[in-house]
Order: C-alpha cells, then sequence, then structure tokens
C-alpha cells in the first residue's frame, strides 16, 4: 500500500497467458508506448508495483535514481512499497514471435508537445526611461509530473529600471512554486520603490484611488495567477510595504539591490508561514495556505538593470551565462551555486547553525535530516516550525490535512528547527560585450545536460551556427552508413518541420533526445514524449527553462561611457 497523497499505481502483469498484457483501452499515450514495453523494455521500466508522483515519494523505483527525487523514501514508510519479490520472472514470461511494430509520434507531434507552453518576448530597444540591454527571452516548460511542480515568471518594473526573470521548482506539489511565482516579484517590486513611491501607493490605498502598477507581467496563456487568494496577497504585501515605509525615513536614496532581494525572499517565506499559522475563515483559503506552507519550492530569480546582472538563488536551480569567445567558442559561467550536499560551504554553514550532537544527523544519504534535497527553499515548514506548531496547526486545520501522512510525519532527529532556510544567495555580475545570453533552469535540465553543452547548443542557435559545424562523434567507431545517417539528419533538421523559433525549446529537444553523438534522435525523442504520465517522472523531471539574449551594441555602449 502506498501512504503518499496522490498516489500513482502501476500494476505488474501477470504470468498468464489467457489475460492480455494490456487493455484495448488503453489511453493514446500508452498504446503509443505499448511497442516499446512489447520488445523486451518491460524489465527497465517496471522497477517497482506502486510510484508516487510526488517529490515527497514514500516508495522508489530501483530504475530512478534518488538523486530524482526532492524527498527520499524514509523507512517508516518504504516497507509499505517494496517492489514484487521476483518480479522481474513475470517480465519474462510470455515472449513474441512476430515482428514487432514501431509507433512513433511524428514530426510535427513532436513539434506540438514540445511548443505547447513556449514564450517569447521582444523588449523594445527604449522603453521610455533608459535603452534596455534586453533584447528579449524565451521560455518554455516540459512537464513529467502531473500536474507540472514548476513555475516560470518574468515582469518588467514600472516604478524603477530593470526587469525580473525566475524559474521555480515545486516539490510536495505545486501549491508552493505557484504563490511564490505569482509573489515574489511584488515583493522584490516593492523592496527597490523609493520612499516617496512607496508613500504614494500607501495614500492611493487609503483614498480608494488607483493604484500606480509596479509590474507588468509577460506571460504565457497557461501562467495563471490565483484570483481566490489576491486579497489575501495583496493584504500581506501592504503590510510589507507599510513596514518599510515606518523603517525608512526617506533620508536615504540609494537601494541596494543586494539587499532588497535578501529581504524579499525572506519576508515572502515568513508571510507563508505567518498566513498558515493564522488560517482563514474561508475554508477554501484556510486549505490553499496551508498546502503552500507544507509544500515548497526552489527559486532562481535574476533582475538586469543596464550591465547590472543580480542573481538571487534558493536551492538547485540554477543560472548559466553564456560567453562567446574570441575565436567564436563558448564558454559558460556559473552565476549561481547550488545549495545542497554537494556544496561544502553549505554543509558546512548548516553544522554550524546546530549542535555538535547533531553534526551526524542533519545530513545523511546527502540529504537534510534524512529526507530533503536542496537545503534551502520557500514553505516547507515541516522542516522549520516547531514540534508542538506543526502539530497545533494540524490538528486545528481542515480534515483532508489532518487524514495526511505526510503533513503528519515529523522528520527524524528533529531537535533544534529551523533547518530550512529561503534566505537567498546573491550574485553580482557586471555584463560585458561578450556576455551573450543568460539559461536560467530548473534542476531538470542540469540533471541531464552539462553546462557547457547547455551554453554551446544555446549559442550555436543563437548564432546560426549549428548546421554549419562538423559533426563530433565523440571517440566512437562510425561506419560510412551511421556518419550518412547522421547527415541526413542534419539535413531533415533543417527543414522547417524542424525549426525552432524558440531558444528554451531547442534546448529541451536536446535535453530530452539527445543520443551518444550529441545530436537529437527523433526515436529516442519520441520514445520519451510518448511516456504516459506515471512512467515520465522515472525518467526525467520536469524541465522550466527561461534563456534570456542581451544586447551587445548597448552593453557596449554602457562601457565606453564610463
Amino acid at each position: 500500500m502506498c501512504v503518499c497523497p496522490g498516489p500513482r499505481r502501476i500494476g505488474i502483469p501477470v504470468r498468464s497467458s489467457s489475460l492480455p498484457l494490456f487493455s484495448d483501452a488503453m489511453p493514446a499515450p500508452t498504446q503509443l508506448f505499448f511497442p516499446l514495453i512489447r520488445n523486451c523494455e518491460l524489465s527497465r521500466i517496471y522497477g517497482t508495483a506502486c510510484y508516487c508522483h510526488h517529490k515527497h515519494l514514500c516508495c522508489s523505483s530501483p530504475y530512478v535514481t534518488q538523486s530524482r527525487l526532492r524527498y527520499t523514501p524514509h523507512p517508516a514508510y518504504a516497507t509499505f512499497c517494496r517492489p514484487k519479490e521476483n518480479w522481474w520472472q513475470y517480465t519474462q514470461g510470455r515472449r513474441y514471435a512476430s515482428t514487432p511494430q514501431k509507433f512513433y509520434l511524428t514530426p510535427p507531434q513532436v513539434n506540438s508537445i514540445l511548443k505547447a507552453n513556449e514564450y517569447s518576448f521582444k523588449v523594445p530597444e527604449f522603453d521610455g526611461k533608459n535603452v534596455s540591454s534586453i533584447l528579449g527571452f524565451d521560455s518554455n516548460q516540459l512537464p513529467a509530473n502531473a500536474p507540472i511542480e514548476d513555475r516560470r515568471s518574468a515582469a518588467t518594473c514600472l516604478q524603477t529600471r530593470g526587469m525580473l526573470l525566475g524559474v521555480f521548482d515545486g516539490h510536495a506539489g505545486c501549491a508552493c512554486s505557484q504563490a511564490v511565482s505569482e509573489r515574489l516579484f511584488y515583493y522584490i517590486a516593492v523592496s527597490l520603490l523609493p520612499h516617496e513611491t512607496l508613500l504614494e501607493i500607501e495614500n492611493a490605498v487609503e483614498s480608494g484611488r488607483a493604484l500606480l502598477p509596479i509590474l507588468q507581467w509577460h506571460k504565457h496563456p497557461n501562467d495563471y495567477f490565483s484570483k481566490e487568494a489576491s486579497k489575501l496577497y495583496f493584504n500581506s504585501l501592504r503590510t510589507y510595504w507599510q513596514e518599510l515605509i515606518d523603517l525608512n525615513t526617506g533620508e536615504s536614496t540609494d537601494i541596494d539591490v543586494k539587499e532588497a532581494l535578501i529581504n524579499a525572499f525572506k519576508r515572502l517565506d515568513n508571510d507563508i508561514s505567518l498566513e498558515a499559522q493564522v488560517g482563514d475563515p474561508n475554508s477554501f483559503l484556510n486549505y490553499l495556505v496551508l498546502r503552500v506552507a507544507f509544500s515548497g519550492a526552489t527559486a532562481c530569480v535574476a533582475h538586469v538593470d543596464g550591465v547590472d546582472l543580480h542573481v538571487a538563488n534558493t536551492g538547485d536551480s540554477r543560472a548559466m551565462l553564456g560567453v562567446q569567445e574570441e575565436d567564436g567558442s563558448w564558454s559558460a559561467v556559473t552565476l549561481s551555486n547550488d545549495h545542497n550536499a554537494q556544496n561544502e560551504r553549505e554543509l558546512e554553514r548548516l553544522k554550524l547553525e546546530h549542535p555538535k550532537s547533531e553534526a551526524k544527523s542533519v545530513v545523511k544519504q546527502d540529504r537534510l535530516l534524512g529526507l530533503l534535497m536542496p537545503f534551502r527553499a520557500f514553505g516547507d515548514v515541516k522542516f522549520k516550525w516547531s514540534i508542538d506548531l506543526q502539530k497545533r496547526v494540524i490538528e486545528s486545520g481542515p480534515d483532508q490535512l489532518n487524514d495526511n501522512e505526510y503533513t503528519k510525519f515529523i522528520p527524524p532527529n528533529y531537535h533544534t528547527p529551523p533547518y530550512l532556510t529561503a534566505e537567498p544567495e546573491v550574485t553580482y555580475h557586471r555584463l560585458r560585450p561578450q556576455d551573450k545570453f543568460l539559461v536560467l533552469a530548473t534542476d531538470g535540465l542540469w540533471e541531464t545536460m552539462h553546462r557547457q553543452d547547455v551554453v554551446r547548443i544555446v549559442g550555436e542557435y543563437l548564432t546560426g551556427m549549428h548546421h554549419q559545424q562538423p559533426i563530433a562523434v565523440g571517440g566512437y567507431k562510425v561506419t560510412l552508413g551511421q556518419m550518412h545517417g547522421l547527415l541526413t539528419e542534419r539535413r531533415t533538421k533543417m527543414s522547417s518541420v524542424f525549426e525552432d523559433q524558440n531558444a528554451a525549446t531547442h534546448l529541451i529537444r536536446h535535453a530530452v533526445g539527445n543520443n551518444e553523438f550529441g545530436t537529437v534522435d527523433h526515436e529516442r525523442l519520441s520514445k520519451m514524449l510518448s511516456l504516459p504520465e506515471e512512467l515520465a517522472r522515472m525518467y526525467r523531471d520536469d524541465i522550466t527553462i527561461i534563456v534570456v539574449q542581451f544586447n551587445s551594441h548597448v552593453v557596449g555602449a554602457y562601457q565606453n561611457q564610463e
């Protein structure tokens, strides 16, 4: 039995030859994938009898590496969902003598899936206040979870200068990533406003006048806002700017962007926690704020103002700068650090924040308290609140929360909370003419591609050179027929069917469909996109990407002015 919320069950076919392996009424994606399963790949896919699509999994598959799951199974839960013993014997019970038929998605079907969530925005070179250093951006998402737990946001600051762009990776559901994607940019924008503008906004609210617009959002139609919670969110934001007015007497006019970003992240996370503790008379909102608080999200946000680039990162999404060298080659400059067990400074920080007696338990198996992969995140109050507060909120909350085994579960060795913070690490970079683009992406991309490959693929795509480079085979022995196939594939890609108009889409195509030669294999891409939602999460995570292209002429002009 599976005790996590929202289980997705996968049944193992029985050995009896009198029963069909799968029903004729299977969903279309499963029908597409059926030949792949039938052709002796079943043992690779069905690693367990039970799979849960949430990242706080209580059961795992041998095929899914633990690094792909935000929450590792706890021993108390794992016993409920052990794979069936000798399950592999059942996969060997039937042999098919007939010639297997292959059913793959057609190129138009592949493009339809890849381009369903793509969005592009071209920035006017002059917006009435200043010349923009951003030419535009492309973004896209490819879900693995159902529903997708990633979110993205992009907006222009209207009362100050600059643009905000961010990706948000949710875990234990999408509630927290959704809330952060809606709210964080408002907190950042308010933190950047001068004292006079804050006063003007507060006076407009007091007198019932129309408010000055703070942000201009650039959204895909699927990037929705929660209308039911808008009043609650506005009231929390107003309390924040009122406190900023009280703290700032108006004597200082300089705004520290790094400090504003840190304050905005921390304040939003504090408001998420406070709203869950206070509750709401509206039962829907009460359950919503609790879902937001008990789920979690990482965030990687860029603020671009002229040549000043700030990246604020909480968690394990990444920001990567694409730099074109003098010889035309591409190099990657990392502008964020992963907050996980691979970061020695993060490990040291965690150990210093807790007693020496917890040195061996605060991080176990490369996870916070043996459970959570990112060491910084929004929400996740299970790693921040005291045990008494958790029990009190759950007991007084709605039945859906009280009946949920995950929310009632207390992490092991939970002695000195909080163990988790949403405080971001902020990196500053002054743009140069050779800095051509910025890639913001959730870990679903970085798990499948090396940073240098990401930058090279985007750089060659943006400069139109990806069809002119010699084919690299990476040391593999390639026959003349294989090389002919690679050249034919390249020629096919240059047709209008395969031509991507969005850099993020192009990157996702490579992330999902690349073969050992570093080129997109349509057969592989078709198989991966044909996976039913129950299986997709076994192979990859949600992927969300924003590619920001810089205006080198404007950046160079800034340098010449100095």
